[in-house]
C-alpha cells in the first residue's frame, strides 16, 4: 500500500496540480488585489458612493448578499480576461519576433548565379 501511495503521490500529473495550486493562490491574491485597490476605486468615481449591495435582504433572506458576490465575480473575470488577454498578445509578439530571427533570408537566383561563379574562379576552371 505504501509503493503505491508514493507511485500515486510523486508522479508528475500529481505534483504539477500541487504546483498549479499553489500559484493558483498566489495568483488569487494579485488578481484580489486588482479588484479592491484598482478596479473598485475605479468604479467608485464612476458613481457617488461604493456600490454595496450585501445589505440587501427580505425576510430574513440575504440576496444582496448573493448579488454583491456575483458583481465581485464578474469584476474578477473581467480583470483576469484583461490579464490573460495582455499575457497572450505580449506571447504572440515574442513567439512572432522569434519566427523572424529563426527565419533565414531567402537567396535571390542571381546571388547563387553569382556564388557558382565564385566558385568555379576559385577552382581554376
Amino acid at each position: 500500500m505504501l509503493n503505491e501511495f508514493k507511485k500515486f503521490a510523486f508522479k508528475g500529473n500529481v505534483l504539477d496540480l500541487a504546483i498549479g495550486v499553489i500559484m493558483g493562490a498566489a495568483f488569487g491574491k494579485i488578481v484580489s488585489s486588482l479588484v479592491t485597490d484598482i478596479m473598485m476605486p475605479l468604479i467608485a468615481l464612476l458613481f457617488p458612493a461604493k456600490p454595496n449591495f450585501s445589505d440587501i435582504a427580505w425576510n430574513g433572506i440575504k440576496y444582496g448578499n448573493f448579488i454583491q458576490i456575483i458583481i465581485d465575480f464578474l469584476i474578477t473575470a473581467i480583470a483576469i480576461f484583461i490579464f490573460v488577454k495582455g499575457i497572450n498578445s505580449a506571447k504572440d509578439k515574442m513567439s512572432k519576433q522569434e519566427e523572424t530571427e529563426e527565419a533565414a533570408p531567402e537567396v535571390d537566383s542571381k546571388e547563387e548565379l553569382l556564388k557558382e561563379i565564385r566558385d568555379l574562379l576559385k577552382e581554376g576552371k
